[in-house]
Parts: structure tokens; C-alpha cells; sequence
């Protein structure tokens, strides 16, 4: 073996240069603290946010909230989202305390973050907790009054310096959602999420269908030599099926009269919605239309997947 050492093949400034480059980072994340009253509606506020595409965090104790922002930020988070959630309560018990301190540090390390505080009348309150039948987490030996009095006056400085406050004391879990919606949104609504699935009759009904719509009123391409081995996704089929007497018809009258419903929807707070497509087997008619139909309902702004469930079973 020779004793010369081993040829250079990387620039000597390398590991120097490597060594000061900067993790790169990623854009300022939005950042939403929701607290306020056990039984005020933080479950359901938290919910309205992850339907909105925010990671959420439930429970989170008020330490661990500069440490998960600084994960974002500096892009070391495993591809976490960019919008932050976490629920910080009084279930946190001597974690709790912290919340100012911490939301003091966010501010001074130029984290932009908003304080959403859920409140509800003393009344309400009880009320809801004798409804689910379990105990305040503070009223330990005492009554449920008891835990309320003393978790409004934990959280009496922390009310103090919310950004957004809401009453949930008339509210019900559809009026809660278009407030959340509202404050973190500016009033606008999330698009309709719809899934059109074709299914064939013979496997039976999708269990999780909203609306059922029966294509065997066309004529089937099964019987067509030429196209008895081909899908609904070749254009071959597709071309039959939508070129049959009624079938464009149908499809532009299903999804106009389906309007005023998916507008109910929006309304009510229904954010997703399946539309089962039948035919026979599932493979022709069917796959043809809820294509269709989906190219129609995503001109109308709502948000679309398409599925064949049955596909490939014959």
C-alpha cells in the first residue's frame, strides 16, 4: 500500500461554508391560541380549524408552544403546516401559569400570534357540564361552581389581552364554527369538499353515501364488443356514454338542482358531502357520469375527488 495520502476532492472551505450556512426558513407561520372556559366550546373551535387545514394541537402545555413555533419556523418540523392551533388551558393545571410568560416571549421574538378566548354565562356552563355528567377540572371536592369561580379567575388577565372573544352562551355548534370560521378567516367560507364515487349495484350501496344516483337508465357499453374491456376513464366508453340521448342532460340538471343543496350545506356547516354513482357493475356508466359530474362541479368552485370503488372486480 502506498503512503501518500489520499487526493483532495472536496474544496478545503467547504465544511467552513457549511458550517455557517443558516437552516433555511420558512415563512412566518399564522399562530392561533385558543383558550377561555372549560365548556365554553374548544373542542369544536379546534375541530373548525383542522377542517380548515390548520394543524392543531389539543392540550398543549404553554411551555411546549414557543418550542413547537420554533419548529416551523426554522423548517426542522417534518413538514408541519404553516398554521398553528393549540388549545392551552386549564387542564395544563401548574403548566397553565406560564401562558403569559410565554405568550410575552412570542411577542418579543416577533412571532405574530392571536389569543381567541371562548367564554359562556355561569348558567350555560353548568348547565352543559350536567348534560356530559363530568366534573369541572377545578371544582376538585366542591361544586361545579366552585371550578368555574376559580378558573375565571386564572384566566381573568388572560381575557384581558384576547384578540377575539366570543359568547357561546346562545350559540350552538353550527353559530360556533361560522364565528371561529369568521375570526380566523375574515368571513370567508371554505369551499365544499365533494367526493364522487362510482359504485356497481350488484356490490351494494356505498355505506357512506350522501346522495345516490342511478345511471342504468343509459344503454350499457357491456353489451358492445369493443368497449366490454374497456372503463369509463377511456375515452372510447366516455365518448358512448356521455354521446347517449338524455345523458349530458342529466348530468347539467343533477348538478343544477344539486345547487341550492350544497349551498344548505355550506350553511349548516357541512363541509363534505359523497355522491354515489351507480350502475350495474360499476365499471362503465357509472365511472363515465361521476367524471362528468365532477368536471361540472368543480366549474362551480367546489372542491373534487373522483373514485371508482368497484373497479376491477369483474
Amino acid at each position: 500500500m502506498s503512503d501518500e495520502p489520499s487526493p483532495i476532492t472536496v474544496p478545503a472551505g467547504i465544511p467552513a461554508l457549511e458550517a455557517a450556512a443558516e437552516a433555511p426558513r420558512l415563512e412566518k407561520p399564522e399562530v392561533l391560541i385558543i383558550t377561555g372556559m372549560s365548556g365554553a366550546g374548544r373542542t369544536r373551535a379546534a375541530a373548525v380549524l383542522e377542517d380548515l387545514d390548520w394543524y392543531v394541537v389539543d392540550n398543549l402545555p404553554a411551555q411546549m408552544l414557543t418550542h413547537l413555533v420554533g419548529l416551523m419556523t426554522h423548517g426542522s418540523g417534518g413538514g408541519l403546516q404553516q398554521r398553528l392551533g393549540a388549545v392551552v388551558d386549564v387542564r395544563g393545571r401548574e403548566f397553565f401559569a406560564d401562558l403569559e410568560q410565554v405568550l410575552s416571549g412570542l411577542g418579543e421574538a416577533g412571532i405574530d400570534y392571536r389569543v381567541l378566548f371562548l367564554d359562556a354565562s355561569d348558567e350555560v356552563l353548568v348547565r352543559r357540564f350536567e348534560q356530559v355528567r363530568r366534573p369541572h377540572p377545578l371544582q376538585g371536592d366542591g361544586r361545579i361552581l366552585d371550578g368555574i369561580g376559580a378558573e375565571r379567575a386564572m384566566l381573568r388577565s388572560t381575557r384581558e389581552r384576547a384578540d377575539v372573544l366570543i359568547d357561546t352562551s346562545d350559540l350552538n355548534v353550527h353559530d360556533l364554527a361560522r364565528e371561529v370560521r369568521a375570526a380566523v378567516a375574515g368571513g370567508s367560507s371554505d369551499a365544499l369538499r365533494v367526493n364522487v364515487v362510482s359504485f356497481g349495484f350488484k356490490y351494494g350501496l356505498p355505506l357512506d353515501a350522501d346522495h345516490v344516483v342511478d345511471v342504468r337508465f343509459l344503454a350499457n357499453p357491456y353489451w358492445i364488443t369493443e368497449l366490454r374491456h374497456l372503463s369509463g376513464r377511456d375515452a372510447p366508453v366516455r365518448d358512448y356514454v356521455l354521446g347517449l340521448p338524455g345523458a349530458q342532460t342529466f348530468v347539467d340538471r343533477y348538478v343544477e338542482a344539486l345547487e341550492p343543496a350544497l349551498a344548505g350545506y355550506l350553511q349548516e356547516e357541512k363541509r363534505y358531502l359523497t355522491i354515489a354513482v351507480g350502475c350495474t357493475g360499476g365499471k362503465h356508466r357509472s365511472v363515465a357520469i361521476s367524471e362528468a359530474i365532477a368536471a361540472r362541479l368543480r366549474e362551480r368552485g367546489a372542491r373534487v375527488t373522483v373514485s371508482a370503488r368497484d373497479l376491477g372486480k369483474e
